[in-house]
């Protein structure tokens, strides 16, 4: 127990900052964290956080039992759950991350009928279009749109999606139908923004290839239900997911070019990192979404 304590107040104190900080969320004094920072670089027989009055800073050794001390941690949580939820009651908090639209649409509205399952699981989502870290901010999972290519995360597929170009009928009609890739040069592209402002690319498949397009317009956001809504006035073209647009496909308000060129799919994915054991928590959330994507009707 003491080396367990050790190592829970050494990833507090390196999180938090501070040795104040660490011990209000402890519940201990700043001085016993001290004298268990100090025990543990003993018994270790390395200096693993430099301290100053500027604060504190961890040395190179520190930044890697950070790293393996937060997922040994992990472990050790995803034990004890696992062990609970044998009994049928999965307990302790689950963190997610999930596009803002899709999240607010496809994520957060079965929470209650998730926890109507699980009532002794907290919930807390994070909607945001931006990629999260998810082992480095503490995520339990994320859903995400599209390839998963980090070797160090696991992905399971929730659902089929694709993503494709389109617009209103007349905004075709005044401009024209692109046919190439190259043609979408001439075109208003409403494209999506990250941090700092630079426009993300749009990717097609071409030759049996993956290839990402440049594009460029006179309207541009880091809001993807703003750009839906751009597109949907007649303001410009998008590249946009099926999960999105498809009523308005059934419905003929949007229509889809280049279809040719779309890549073969950009599945809707829960993501969460590799590790030995699957939390409880986290297998009946991905078994629950799934089953509800996969409702008759749902889409």
């Amino acid at each position: 127990m003491p080396r367990y304590k050790e190592l829970h107040s050494f990833i507090q104190i390196a999180q938090k900052g501070s040795f104040a900080a660490a011990a209000l969320s402890e519940g201990v004094t700043p001085a016993m964290l001290g004298r268990r920072l100090d025990s543990l670089e003993a018994r270790l027989g390395v200096k693993l956080m430099h301290r100053s009055t500027r604060g504190l800073h961890l040395t190179e050794l520190g930044e890697q039992l950070l790293e393996r001390a937060r997922s040994l941690m992990r472990e050790f949580d995803d034990m004890e759950a696992d062990i609970s939820s044998s009994a049928k009651r999965v307990t302790g908090n689950l963190l997610l991350s999930a596009p803002a639209g899709f999240g607010r649409l496809h994520v957060a509205p079965h929470a209650l009928g998730f926890h109507q399952l699980f009532p002794h699981l907290k919930l807390a989502f994070n909607l945001t279009d931006s990629l999260v870290d998810l082992v480095g901010e503490g995520y339990d999972m994320s859903i995400r749109i599209g390839p998963v290519t980090d070797p160090n995360y696991v992905a399971i597929k929730l659902f089929s999606n694709r993503r494709v170009v389109c617009g209103t009928p007349a905004y075709f009609e005044a401009h024209g139908t692109p046919t190439s890739l190259e043609q979408l040069a001439e075109h208003n592209c409403l494209a999506f923004t990250s941090q700092g402002g630079q426009q993300r690319g749009w990717t097609f498949q071409q030759d049996g290839k993956p290839m990402a397009v440049r594009v460029s317009g006179n309207l541009a956001c880091n809001d993807g239900e703003l750009l839906f809504a751009w597109m949907r006035q007649g303001l410009g073209i998008g590249w946009r997911s099926t999960w999105e647009i498809n009523r308005e496909l059934l419905s003929g308000e949007l229509v889809t070019v280049l279809d040719g060129f779309a890549l073969p799919d950009y599945d809707i994915q829960a993501v969460y990192p590799q590790q030995r054991y699957l939390p409880a928590k986290v297998r009946h959330f991905i078994d629950y979404l799934k089953g509800v994507y996969q409702r008759p009707g749902y889409w």
